[in-house]
């Protein structure tokens, strides 16, 4: 493609993206439960999932994180360029490559240091947020303040995947039979994984690393007795990808700070704790079984706006950059533009409508009332 073919590619793109918040309130949502819009004190009974997940740019105020890390939001989100040196960012159709900046830069820091010393030749980012952070409407409980982060645990290849492949291609679970064992397949798990490992757990800001019981259980054959190891927490799925946490990060005065892991290396009774008791399902209560029919109860049962911190509804009607290119961290070249124009062409092709407009709307009427 010539020099003049690629300037029209940039421009056709960039007016795209132009165009991404014009796309609002096309088809709005209907709320899939049988539940009204409304509660009788005017309460906005919108399912929170949706107020923010179908918001589609961040707001512009000053970056902040508010509430706790499964019941949040984001101000002042910024996005991961699609492509860096030693990253790529996939799922592009979700946009949920937000964070607070503090993330966006430690994740390319990441890339880049691991890139030059670790032998890992760079990162495929998973989901990171919402614009604005708040619950999904599919997937995490957790990720709605911007400061956790997904990535694959499977290294970047030379190639650049096209944003279609980004789509279709999937992580790859370092544990035996494609993750139905709890052991780590050495076939598959690599020095480089363990050093990518604890160069993210050695950042001061990182609180967190949840990884599957085995990759815990794989880290402390080698790097048993080491402080940073308290970092990586054992939880549930976690082979396909580890999850980076960050600690409040300073500005963020509404941020509910997380307690600290336990002292330790967590390479003892509390790791076998999980094979011999969580993994197995013996923990898990039998449910009660019910007496009778249950009464509706007299709001919704899922979470609405009431039910997340004060700040988030300012964060939701805050005002919006003019293109997503404009709050991507390292912006200003076409593919930028060209990756922001696919995910809105994802939106449309899957019809997921855009409601900040009936956010806007609704929102002053739920404050007075």
């Amino acid at each position: 493609m010539g020099s003049s073919g690629k300037a029209m590619q940039a421009v056709a793109a960039t007016l795209g993206v132009m165009l991404w918040a014009m796309m609002a309130a096309l088809t709005p949502p209907a709320n899939a439960q049988s539940w009204p819009e409304r509660g009788p004190q005017g309460q906005n009974w919108t399912p929170a999932k949706e107020l923010f997940g179908y918001t589609p740019l961040p707001s512009t105020q000053s970056a902040a994180s508010f509430g706790t890390y499964t019941r949040g939001c984001l101000a002042g989100g910024q996005a991961i360029s699609a492509d860096g040196p030693t990253w790529q960012a996939m799922r592009l159709s979700r946009n949920r490559r937000w964070g607070h900046p503090a993330m966006i830069g430690l994740i390319e820091r990441l890339s880049r240091e691991a890139a030059a010393q670790d032998g890992w030749p760079g990162l495929l980012v998973g989901d990171i947020s919402q614009p604005r952070g708040g619950p999904m409407l599919s997937g995490h409980a957790s990720h709605q303040m911007g400061i956790d982060a997904d990535i694959w645990l499977r290294p970047m290849p030379d190639q650049r995947f096209s944003f279609g492949q980004r789509e279709r291609e999937s992580a790859i679970s370092v544990l035996k039979d494609g993750g139905k064992s709890w052991t780590v397949d050495d076939r598959i798990w690599t020095p480089a994984h363990g050093k990518l490992l604890r160069r993210a757990a050695n950042y001061p800001e990182v609180q967190r690393l949840f990884v599957h019981p085995g990759i815990k259980k794989k880290m402390c054959e080698t790097y048993r007795g080491q402080s940073w190891m308290a970092k990586l927490r054992p939880w549930y799925g976690h082979h396909y990808h580890f999850h980076i946490r960050l600690r409040c990060q300073p500005g963020s005065t509404g941020c509910k700070a997380q307690a600290a892991p336990p002292a330790g290396d967590g390479c003892g009774d509390a790791l076998d704790y999980w094979f011999n008791v969580k993994l197995p399902g013996l923990d898990k209560k039998q449910a009660k079984k019910s007496t009778g029919p249950k009464a509706k109860p007299s709001r919704p049962p899922f979470r609405i706006l009431a039910d997340m911190p004060d700040a988030c509804s300012q964060v939701l009607t805050g005002p919006t950059p003019s293109t997503p290119v404009a709050a991507t961290l390292r912006s200003g070249n076409w593919q930028d533009a060209e990756s922001w124009a696919f995910t809105e062409q994802w939106r449309r092709k899957k019809r997921v409508p855009v409601i900040l407009p009936k956010i806007v709307q609704t929102l002053p009427r739920f404050r007075q009332g």
